[in-house]
């Protein structure tokens, strides 16, 4: 069998897509997995995870990231980080996955490459990137140590990485555009709690401002419609992801968002290809929600290559 030649291929090496090479790993299937960055996904970027079940105590992101990897590994799994995907034909006897150094060869192909923020799309966000606007509060957070932030975003994501800057940061706005949150009641409670959240309901950002770094944010009032100044040294966005599936485009069917269509096997339109994670339509972007539908994926590819 050429070196280039694959049972299945793993398209992303987060929960999803590990855990997925976990499971074909152990069923003795030749196994690649392939990621433009290092495995883990968002998982680099979590801090303390405290809905990942057996932790009662939480986990790092990173920490269990690394076990999953260490896990797919022990059971033979190829990975190979750094390396994008370029393009996927599956008209071919064989599915071909084109990147940047190789073209492979695969029976099977697994997509779970995950997703990535969505910008604001205001005055300010490009150019102050990285003074003082930031998309991660696990990395950036301790940076601002007593420092005023805003966080802008009423999902999951906001209200726990707002939760997160109160370790560091003497005061968080809170901004969202409804009047609640869409977010666990369990995260909004601990935020209601602790009095260095300010909630800012019902408004809108409008531009981030400042000099050389962030000096403020100015906001609209939906109700009122009256712009309102608020002086922060820090903006970190939380408005929602895009998913990773450009290098599909015109292959498989996709939602409007471009998320990809799968049936309850997450397999495709295309009946060799799968999906998994936060690409999949339908996904509600939690850990243990991605490894459940990797594992399925797996599963469903085993069952295709018995037949194959």
């Amino acid at each position: 069998m050429s070196d280039r030649i694959y049972d299945v291929i793993i398209i992303g090496g987060g929960p999803g897509g590990l855990t997925s090479g976990i499971y074909t790993g152990r069923e003795n299937l030749r196994t690649l997995l392939l990621d433009k960055m290092l495995c883990g996904g968002w998982l680099n970027m979590t801090g303390v995870i405290e809905n990942y079940p057996g932790f009662p105590e939480g986990i790092n992101g990173m920490e269990l990231g690394a076990r999953m990897k260490e896990q797919a590994q022990k059971f033979g799994v190829g990975i190979r980080e750094l390396e994008e995907v370029k393009s996927v034909d599956p008209s071919g006897e064989m599915i071909s996955v084109e990147t940047a150094k190789e073209v492979y060869k695969t029976r099977s192909l697994i997509v779970s490459p995950g997703s990535r923020v969505r910008e604001l799309g205001v005055p300010g966000e490009k150019e102050f990137l990285g003074k003082g606007v930031s998309y991660c509060a696990t990395c950036d957070g301790p940076l601002f140590r007593d420092r005023i932030v805003a966080v802008i975003g009423g999902g999951n994501a906001a209200l726990e990485e707002a939760l997160f800057l109160t370790k560091f940061v003497s005061r968080v706005y809170l901004i969202h555009r409804r009047d609640k949150f869409r977010g666990e009641k369990y995260v909004v409670g601990e935020l209601e709690k602790n009095d260095k959240v300010n909630f800012v309901m019902n408004s809108l950002p409008v531009s981030i401002n400042g000099n050389k770094d962030v000096e403020s944010i100015t906001i609209k009032n939906k109700e009122t419609g009256q712009d309102e100044l608020i002086e922060v040294e820090g903006v970190f966005i939380f408005v929602g992801v895009e998913p990773n599936t450009e290098f599909l485009q015109g292959v498989v069917e996709m939602d409007e968002g471009g998320f990809i269509k799968t049936d309850v096997n997450m397999r495709s339109s295309v009946p060799a290809i799968f999906a998994a994670g936060d690409v999949r339509s339908g996904n509600v972007r939690q850990i243990s929600a991605a490894c459940g539908e990797g594992t399925v994926a797996a599963l469903s590819v085993r069952n295709l290559l018995v037949e194959y």
